[in-house]
C-alpha cells in the first residue's frame, strides 16, 4: 500500500522510531519538527495521513489539527494524535479538534499500522471523489468543498446492534437527544435494517453469545447499500486481536469498554462528518455529470452526450441487425422570435419545443438539443417509414398548437422543418446518418419550411 505519511514531533528520537516502523511497511514518510512545518507540508505536498504529537512548543497538536480541519484544502486529510497523554479528556479534546483517531505512547505496532492502513483507504476514497468533483480548477473545487451542506448539522441516525439489553440501553442513554437511535438485537435483521434505512453510523457490540460480530461487519461491507456506512466496533479493552482484524475488514473506528459518553459522542461525530462530507462529494459528482450531458435550458441531453452515445446506439443496431433512424428538427425563422419577443420569449419557445418532443417520443429514444434552435431525436428499432410518421406528427402538433410565451404572454405560431435519415446497413457510419439527416433538413428548409423530408440515401 503506497501512501505518504507525515510524522510530526519535536523530539527527533520519536520521529525516527515511527519513521522506521512505517518505512518497514513500505510507506513513504515525511517529517516535521513543529506545527508550522506540518501545516506547510500538508498545504504544499501530497499527504495521506498525519501522525501528530500534541505536546510541542509554540503551536501544540490540538491547534495544528484545528487549522488543518478548518482549511478546505486540507480538511480531508486524516489526522491521528500520537501522545503520551492517556486521559479520556485528552482524547476527547483531540477528537473535538477534528482528529480522526488517537494513539497513546508507547504506540502499539499492530494498532499503529492497521489504523494507518484503514485511514489511507478512506483517504483514497475521498481523493477519488474530489478528483471526480473537479477535473479542473475551473469548476471551483474550493467553493464546492467549503460550501455548507444542510445535512451536515442534522441529527445523525445511529443503528446499535447488540443482543444484550443492558448494554444497548446504556449506549442509547449516552447518545440521548444527540442522535436518532435504533436498536437491533438480531445481527441478521440488522443487515436488512441497515440496507433499508439511511443510517449515518452502525455501532456493533462484540458481546454476542453465538455470533461473530466481525462477520456482521464483513457483510455490511460487502452489500452495495451498506458498504459506505461507517462502522464503529465496541470491544473489550484487552481484545487487540479483534480490533486489528476489524480494522483489516474495514471498520472505521472502535471503542473500548467501559465506554465514556464524551468519547462515544466525539467519535461518532467524526464518522458522521466524514460520511456526510463524502456523500456531499458524491452528490456533487452526480450533479456535475448530469450538468455535463444535459442542456440547462430545455432539460434534454446536449450535443456532448449525443456525440458519445450515438456511436453506442449505432454499434448496437449494427450488431443486432436492427433499424436505426434519426430525426433532425430546426425551428423556422427563430431569429425573428428573439428579435420580436426578446431572448426570454425565445427561451420559452425552446422549452416548450423540448416538452413537445418528449411527449411524442418513446423512453428508448434519445432526444437532444443539438445547438441553438436545432434538435435531434435518435430512434432505435425504428424503420424509415415509422420515423417519418413520428416526425410528421411532431411537425403537425407544433404548427397547429400555438406556443404560449409565459403565463400571461402572447400566443405564437411556430413551425419546424424536419429531416429524417435511416441506417443503411453495410455502408454507414454515424456521421453518414447525421449528414443525410442534415441534407434532408436543408431540403425541407429550401422547399418552403414547415415540412418533413426523409432521405434514404
Amino acid at each position: 500500500m503506497t501512501a505518504r505519511i507525515l510524522v510530526v514531533d519535536d523530539i527527533p528520537a520519536n520521529v525516527k522510531l515511527l519513521e522506521v516502523r512505517l518505512r518497514a511497511e513500505y510507506f513513504e514518510v515525511l517529517t516535521a519538527g513543529n506545527g508550522q512545518e506540518a501545516l506547510d507540508a500538508c498545504e504544499h505536498g501530497r499527504v495521506d495521513v498525519v501522525l501528530l504529537d500534541i505536546m510541542m512548543p509554540g503551536m501544540d497538536g490540538f491547534e495544528v489539527c484545528r487549522r488543518l480541519k478548518a482549511d478546505p484544502a486540507t480538511a480531508h486529510i486524516p489526522v491521528v494524535m500520537v501522545t503520551a497523554l492517556d486521559q479520556v479528556a485528552d482524547r476527547i479534546q483531540g477528537l473535538e479538534a477534528g482528529a480522526d483517531d488517537f494513539l497513546t505512547k508507547p504506540v502499539n505496532d499492530l494498532q499503529l499500522l492497521t489504523r494507518v492502513k484503514s485511514l489511507v483507504r478512506l483517504k483514497s476514497l475521498t481523493d477519488e471523489l474530489r478528483l471526480r468533483a473537479s477535473t479542473t480548477r475551473d469548476i471551483g473545487i474550493e467553493e464546492l468543498l467549503s460550501r455548507t451542506h444542510p445535512d451536515l448539522f442534522a441529527r445523525p441516525s445511529v443503528l446499535i446492534v447488540d443482543e444484550q439489553t443492558s448494554s444497548s440501553e446504556a449506549l442509547s442513554q449516552m447518545l440521548g437527544d444527540k442522535a436518532e437511535v435504533t436498536v437491533e438485537a438480531d445481527p441478521q435483521a440488522a443487515i436488512f435494517r441497515a440496507a433499508e434505512n439511511p443510517f449515518d453510523v452502525v455501532v456493533v457490540a462484540s458481546r454476542f453469545a453465538d455470533f461473530d460480530p466481525l462477520r456482521l461487519c464483513s457483510q455490511l461491507r460487502s452489500i452495495d447499500r451498506t458498504r459506505l456506512i461507517p462502522i464503529v466496533l465496541v470491544v473489550e479493552d484487552s481484545d487487540d486481536a479483534r480490533i486489528v482484524r476489524g480494522l483489516e475488514l474495514g471498520i472505521n473506528d472502535y471503542l473500548t469498554r467501559p465506554v465514556d459518553r464524551q468519547e462515544l459522542l466525539a467519535r461518532l461525530d467524526t464518522q458522521v462528518r466524514r460520511k456526510r462530507y463524502n456523500d456531499h462529494l458524491r452528490e456533487s459528482v452526480a450533479r456535475t455529470i448530469e450538468m455535463a450531458v444535459t442542456d440547462g435550458l430545455t432539460g434534454l441531453h446536449n450535443r456532448r452526450y449525443l456525440d458519445s452515445h450515438l456511436q453506442t446506439l449505432f454499434d448496437r443496431a449494427v450488431a443486432r441487425k436492427r433499424p436505426l433512424s434519426i430525426v433532425m428538427l430546426d425551428l423556422d425563422r427563430f431569429k425573428a422570435v428573439n428579435d420580436t419577443h426578446g431572448h426570454d420569449g425565445g427561451d420559452a419557445v425552446l422549452r416548450e419545443m423540448a416538452r413537445r418532443l418528449r411527449k411524442n417520443v418513446r423512453g428508448i429514444d434519445l432526444a437532444c438539443r443539438y445547438g441553438g434552435e436545432e434538435f435531434i431525436v435518435v430512434m432505435p428499432d425504428t424503420e424509415a417509414d415509422v420515423a417519418e410518421l413520428v416526425a410528421e406528427r411532431i411537425r403537425s402538433e407544433i404548427a397547429e398548437v400555438p406556443f404560449s410565451l409565459g403565463e400571461n404572454g402572447p400566443l405564437l405560431t411556430v413551425t419546424v422543418s424536419v429531416g429524417v435519415s435511416t441506417l443503411q446497413r453495410g455502408s454507414d457510419a454515424p456521421r453518414d446518418l447525421m449528414k443525410r439527416a442534415d441534407l434532408a433538413l436543408y431540403e425541407a428548409k429550401a422547399g418552403g419550411r414547415n415540412r418533413v423530408v426523409a432521405r434514404a440515401a
